[in-house]
């Protein structure tokens, strides 16, 4: 079948890619970052977006079988916000629709909400009744936090546990989260490519840690000790401001607290993956967390490949 992927030079969309390919499938990928180098070479042809040019998206898009959709963005930002994210996937399932595609497997996330006040829930609630309503064949994955060795979450915490003198939590760290390996999500996704169900599946992992057993974790495979402190959500926002002018970052916004302490990262349903956070910590330990990863950075340069951890 041939295939669209967005963002095959990025994060998941990369894992996505290689495991179409290994199942023999013609690729494609649309992307902001035609520039950047194709680990693909020529395996994978790469198209530009053109959000603001439905008809050339619209024939980027002919002839394929099933649209893979990982396009979205972190936190609002002057270059970016969730609202233009919306407005754009719009415009990219509108393409899809017209342009004969028989089926959309998409990537939101755990809790979506259409009453949330949160843009990133509220969001992906709205883009899950607009694919729903194309009348096209879908798949909905819906992931809570991405392991990998291009992660940006799980390598910060690390970085924060081998170089600050102490580490903080919001509150009392009691909140959830069910990390999934990015390979367990793009193994699935390849495997949803070709059916023709339509399904919405919470993509978690095997592992289920509260915020503090998280950190407690990670410094253990790390052999590190660092004290970890409870502080209230808003000095740790405004400590994570300061840290984030040192590294030239967003390191987390006060939306993105409030959905963690919320308990959004959390469902109850059976895991999707099968890889321990646990057990790949313990392969990575000499590499995660060495060096700081910026996401401000992975959206300003476009040029760049993502580095591995």
């Amino acid at each position: 079948m041939r295939i669209a992927v967005t963002g095959a030079f990025g994060y998941s969309g990369r894992y996505i890619t290689e495991r179409l390919l290994q199942a023999g499938h013609e690729v494609i990928t649309l992307t902001n970052s035609l520039n950047r180098p194709n680990p693909f070479g020529t395996k994978v042809k790469a198209f530009p977006f053109h959000f603001d040019a439905p008809e050339k998206l619209r024939e980027d898009l002919r002839g394929v079988g099933t649209l893979v959709n990982t396009y979205w963005v972190r936190f609002d930002h002057r270059l970016f916000t969730h609202q233009q994210a919306v407005a754009n996937t719009k415009v990219l399932f509108s393409a899809a629709q017209q342009a004969g595609v028989r089926r959309i497997v998409h990537l939101s996330i755990s809790h979506p909400d259409s009453a949330s006040p949160l843009p990133y829930f509220r969001g992906k609630a709205e883009l899950e009744s607009s694919l729903k309503a194309l009348g096209l064949s879908y798949c909905i994955l819906r992931p809570t936090v991405l392991f990998g060795k291009e992660d940006v979450l799980i390598n910060n915490i690390a970085w924060s546990l081998r170089h600050l003198p102490v580490v903080g939590m919001f509150g009392k760290g009691d909140y959830r989260l069910q990390p999934i390996y990015v390979d367990d999500l793009a193994q699935a996704v390849a495997q949803k490519v070709s059916e023709d169900r339509d399904e919405t599946i919470e993509a978690i992992g095997p592992e289920t840690f509260s915020y503090r057993e998280l950190l407690a974790t990670i410094a253990a495979a790390l052999g590190v000790k660092r004290p970890i402190i409870s502080v209230p959500p808003t000095i740790g926002y405004w400590s994570c401001r300061l840290i984030g002018l040192l590294v030239g970052d967003i390191v987390i916004t006060r939306e993105e607290i409030q959905g963690l302490m919320e308990g959004r990262l959390q469902v109850d349903a059976p895991p999707l993956g099968t890889t321990r956070l646990t057990d790949w910590i313990a392969r990575h330990r000499d590499t995660l967390g060495r060096r700081y990863t910026s996401e401000m950075a992975r959206r300003v340069d476009r040029a760049s490949k993502y580095r591995s951890n």
